[in-house]
């Protein structure tokens, strides 16, 4: 239901505020997408905040999530508030973490108008959490819509000026995106939390699922494209290739019939002009065992190209065969131009977990890099078959730590480095891709990343690609299953070490920012995120330079600067059964305070130029937009962490 919180008078004032019609032709004023545009640049030529003057930023609004006050009431548990707002001729449209949508007036914060699909009132979401990054953004020149996806798996949409239901779309507004699937499936384990893409009048949409075993308990992760003006779903295309379908080979002893997962979670990136959408698929159930979907897994892994249209698969490049490391494709590819021995490539690059940029022709899908096949450890696990090899990029070299060996280990001191090896000599551990084992492996990067969903940002001018990621192991072994809960012989169990008084296990830095120049494939520099624990008791005598936070970042990049912004201790909920959840504690350092800052870098030269003091560590991506001659930074803060809210920065 619809529920309209601001007067109709307010409406108009903020109407009247915003110059509805005014807005529209100035340049870089509007923040159309998630990640400002279908590109996925992150990138805004607005340049009214620059170097000289960023240190002047101060908070203008703050704007409180409807969910501060319903979470109470209804005792449902939120992870970090990580929605990015769009914004449409100064008017800013958000979701909460729980998918209530509102229309926030950009100079001054109010709410002009709330629509609650009331999902609370649902089952549980599927990571046991409600989470949700924000909506997508159509017009035809006449109208506007705000499309929603929501956790307990409805397309909606809504009337951009006043959040009523668009009684034209699907069943008077809403699709119910549980049918339409390859097969039946338990819902509680499927939802959205990410934004569409919406493309030649067609809304892209994947999914978010329960990603831990049972296999056959897990919904398959199709992609489907929908008709924007009238809900009508016109294709689908199976991320598990059923029988006949090509691909459908790689998934041997016909495990792509109970399989699930192989999702599209995070975001897409689509060029309207080609007609092409493009899909970074995550790993099939469950993550860090295959031994019941042995093959390579197509289209498990990898980057898809998608006719938008039709769903026709154009190409697709596979950046990891029969997948058992959780190393799911996490952010948007980034689409540009680049310049190849003088000729212009429409080019599109993927970042991924395991600290690798994949670029190729986004026409073709020919790599713009050799990306050579090389061999890697194999698995000793009980029935399970990795793939002998795996492809490694030639170009651009990694943009973190892959692989544990001696050389990895802290070593400020003779003491550290003997106390963190000592901690990990029983553990596996090895070169990148060295499979989970039975006694238990520690190998970088973890499941997190290497980058995550934040993605990169990119400068559609210079091609320079701008990637967040932190240094962060993950711990995981290989056990035998509890055949009353699982279909799985094995299944995986994580487990953690931590390093001396809570330091890192590894060298530094531990958050960092690594700007790629995209033409020629070379680094351009490498920064720290944060001051990292270099004030630590054991370290804090020893003058080192920043080191970096092992925490996600996230980018926003101007025509002068890169704001980033870094998520610090919070709560997690992780799902425990299905339909319930527990609660854990996710942190990196347990004696240290994090730095609730924005931070802001040179983007030609990676000096850290400016930080700006926040009340709450920045937890989603940051978006700018100009509203009445002013430029605006938004970003949301809060959730498990404390009250839930976008902040505005702005000049005095």
């Amino acid at each position: 239901m619809k529920k309209n919180y601001a007067t109709f008078a307010l409406l108009l004032i903020s109407l009247f505020l915003i110059r509805w019609s005014d807005q529209s032709s100035d340049l870089g004023a509007n923040w159309t997408s998630y990640a400002s545009d279908k590109f996925s640049s992150k990138y805004s030529p607005l340049d009214q905040i620059n170097k000289e003057n960023v240190k002047d930023l101060q908070m203008k609004w703050t704007w409180e999530s409807p969910d501060n006050d319903l979470k109470e009431q209804f005792k449902f548990p939120v992870s970090i508030y990580q929605a990015t707002p769009i914004a449409i001729n100064g008017i800013l449209y958000v979701s909460s973490s729980t998918a209530i949508v509102s229309a926030i007036n950009g100079s001054t914060g109010q709410t002009i108008w709330t629509y609650d699909p009331e999902t609370y009132k649902s089952n549980a979401p599927a990571h046991g959490a409600y989470i949700h990054r924000g909506v997508s953004y159509w017009d035809d020149g006449k109208e506007g819509r705000i499309i929603v996806g929501t956790p307990d798996a409805r397309l909606i949409a809504l009337n951009a000026k006043d959040g009523s239901l668009v009684e034209s779309f699907g069943k008077s507004g809403i699709v119910d995106l549980s049918q339409g699937l390859s097969r039946q499936f338990d819902a509680s384990h499927y939802g959205i939390s990410t934004p569409p893409i919406i493309a030649n009048n067609v809304i892209v949409i994947g999914a978010s699922i329960t990603d831990a075993s049972p296999q056959s308990m897990r919904p398959p992760g199709d992609v489907r494209g929908f008709d924007v003006k009238t809900g009508e779903q016109l294709w689908v295309f199976h991320t598990i290739p059923q029988g006949g379908e090509y691909g459908n080979d790689t998934w041997e002893n016909e495990s792509w019939k109970i399989t699930g997962n192989t999702n599209v979670w995070t975001r897409m990136s689509a060029d309207e002009e080609l007609g092409y959408v493009y899909l970074p698929i995550s790993t099939p159930t469950n993550d860090w065992y295959g031994g019941n979907r042995l093959g390579d897994n197509l289209f498990a892994e990898s980057l898809v190209c998608l006719n938008t249209r039709t769903g026709e698969r154009i190409w697709h490049f596979q950046m990891v065969h029969h997948g058992v490391w959780d190393y799911d494709l996490p952010a948007a590819p980034n689409l540009l131009n680049i310049n190849r021995d003088g000729k212009s490539v429409k080019a599109v690059a993927q970042v991924s977990k395991q600290g690798f940029t994949y670029v190729f022709n986004r026409e073709t899908g020919e790599p713009i890099w050799p990306i050579e096949e090389k061999p890697v450890p194999q698995s000793t696990a009980p029935g399970e078959r990795t793939s002998p090899t795996q492809p490694f990029p030639t170009k651009p070299a990694a943009f973190d730590r892959q692989g544990v060996t001696k050389d990895d280990i802290i070593d400020f001191t003779p003491e550290l480095f003997d106390e963190v090896w000592a901690s990990l000599s029983e553990i596996d551990k090895g070169e990148l891709f060295t499979p989970p084992t039975e006694n238990g492996l520690v190998y970088l990067p973890g499941a997190l990343g290497g980058a995550n969903w934040h993605g990169a940002a990119v400068d559609p001018e210079s091609g320079v690609l701008y990637i967040p990621s932190m240094t962060f192991p993950g711990f995981f072994k290989i056990i035998k299953s509890d055949s009353t809960k699982t279909d799985a012989n094995y299944e995986w169990q994580g487990f953690w070490v931590s390093g001396p008084q809570g330091l890192p296990l590894f060298k530094p830095p531990y958050g960092r920012i690594t700007a790629i120049d995209l033409n020629t494939g070379d680094h351009k520099w490498q920064s720290a995120m944060g001051e990292g624990p270099r004030n630590h008791p054991l370290l804090k005598d020893l003058n080192l330079p920043r080191l970096g936070w092992n925490l996600r970042g996230s980018p926003l990049l101007t025509k002068t600067l890169l704001f980033i912004g870094q998520e610090g201790k919070y709560w997690e909920y992780v799902p425990a059964l299905v339909g319930g959840a527990k609660l854990s504690e996710v942190q990196t350092q347990e004696i240290i305070n994090f730095e609730p800052k924005m931070q802001v870098f040179d983007k030609d030269s990676g000096a850290l130029i400016h930080e700006i003091e926040l009340p709450l560590n920045v937890t989603a991506a940051p978006m700018t937009y100009m509203v009445e001659g002013k430029q605006y930074i938004a970003f949301a803060v809060g959730g498990s962490i404390g009250p839930a809210k976008i902040i505005a920065l702005g000049l005095k």
